[in-house]
């Protein structure tokens, strides 16, 4: 790990203090500039005795705004401390966990994974613009059934038409026959241009496509593609259950990847990641932004520092080795719950290495779907699924519970 590591409580404390420092004070500096201030007083008290103990908080109030992508070019200088702990989270992410090298990639805390997808879909698609003067109507995205609905929803606001893949229905496996029938008949309608999105885990099933399943295809057809990884789920599981995945930045042809830290990571809601290798980015300039000091690469502009310190206070609480365990006994969890599963004969989907249980809906009976909150595939009687989400607060005791209810139902 080169940038990755365990700090004390009073490492971070003294870490996040001098990150505050470097930003521009509202109750002390004279700023007249900043269309921006503190938190109101009134509501949010910044004397609280408590907050000198609390650098998560001290920050919500303080206010820090990380505008802008601060691992390219310059950035507004009143926010400077925070920008850094953004690029100390970001040197983690990247380097460490996805295997990028140093300096060869850009990225920021998005305001969520759905955002840093739909980011990797507007740049990509610029990017084909600008480069290939291509036409929106050359363009497509390739995903698959399972994936994320933040990928329909940037196919409409870049209205580009995405290619749904079919997977089957036990494996969740893409289908490559399909894969490869779709890619020919988009190439005869004129597609040039194909933007890719590869799951690294499914947000129903925990399912993770091999990435190179698309990229055999659309080589074997020699067509021009950028392949995206949306690993909002799975950024903060996979990358530690399969040490050996190489599904990061060691491949040359994965261009991006999303995470998302309020899921696994258990950030505060509103915390993706969305990083690129080194030359894509900046086809999203907003070039309009001029007050901006640096570039508005973002597609949210303003956003909380806050967030950045939030994941940096996580990671490095933990360090690789605390994450590891973390994640190991989410895994133990997960095989505890199959077992048992198995041994009532109950079918169900889980991809080895996530903490996903998507159990087949025949078998989960309503009142035991309510009575633990299940989240159905869809809201309706032609449901099929329903998945269970080991999470931190999910113990076995929980799940033993879980089993009894369902055991009982089935022997009924």
């Amino acid at each position: 790990m080169k940038y990755w590591k365990k700090l004390s409580q009073d490492e971070r404390k003294e870490r996040i203090e001098k990150a505050l420092h470097d930003n521009v004070n509202f109750s002390k500096d004279i700023s007249l500039g900043y269309p921006a201030s503190k938190l109101d007083s009134k509501v949010f008290n910044d004397d609280a005795p408590f907050l000198k103990d609390a650098p998560i908080l001290q920050t919500y109030v303080a206010n820090p705004n990380n505008i802008g992508c601060h691992t390219y070019g310059s950035s507004e200088k009143a926010f400077d401390g925070t920008h850094e702990i953004e690029r100390e989270v970001l040197n983690v992410l990247a380097v460490d966990v996805f295997k990028a090298e140093p300096n060869s990639f850009d990225g920021y805390i998005s305001p969520g994974g759905t955002e840093a997808n739909i980011q990797a879909i507007w740049m990509f698609r610029n990017y084909f613009i600008n480069n290939f003067d291509a036409q929106s109507t050359e363009i497509a995205i390739l995903a698959s059934e399972d994936t994320h609905y933040s990928i329909p929803k940037a196919a409409n606001l870049m209205q580009l038409d995405w290619l749904k893949i079919p997977v089957a229905f036990k494996s969740r496996i893409i289908d490559k026959n399909q894969l490869e029938t779709i890619v020919q008949k988009a190439q005869q309608a004129g597609k040039k241009y194909f933007i890719v999105v590869s799951n690294l885990a499914t947000t129903m099933f925990g399912s993770v496509d091999n990435p190179e399943d698309y990229i055999e295809v659309l080589e074997k057809y020699n067509l021009v593609y950028k392949l995206h990884i949306d690993g909002a789920y799975g950024g903060f599981v996979y990358p530690f259950s399969n040490q050996q995945s190489k599904i990061n930045f060691s491949n040359p042809k994965i261009s991006s990847i999303t995470i998302d830290a309020h899921k696994m990571l258990q950030a505060p809601y509103g915390t993706g990641v969305f990083i690129c290798r080194k030359g894509y980015i900046e086809s999203v300039l907003t070039k309009e932004a001029e007050y901006v000091e640096g570039m508005d690469l973002t597609l949210c502009g303003s956003r909380s520092g806050a967030n950045a310190v939030a994941v940096w206070m996580i990671l490095f609480t933990y360090g690789p080795n605390g994450w590891f365990e973390k994640v190991s006994i989410l895994q133990m969890r997960t095989e505890f719950l199959c077992k048992e599963l198995d041994k009532l004969k109950i079918e169900y989907f889980r991809e080895p290495y996530m903490n996903i249980v998507t159990i087949k809906a025949v078998f989960i009976p309503e009142k035991i779907a309510v009575k633990y909150d299940l989240i159905p595939q869809q809201h309706s009687a032609e449901n099929k699924w329903y998945k269970i989400v080991i999470m931190d607060h999910v113990e076995v005791e929980h799940l033993t519970t879980f089993i009894e209810d369902l055991k009982a139902s089935v022997y009924a």
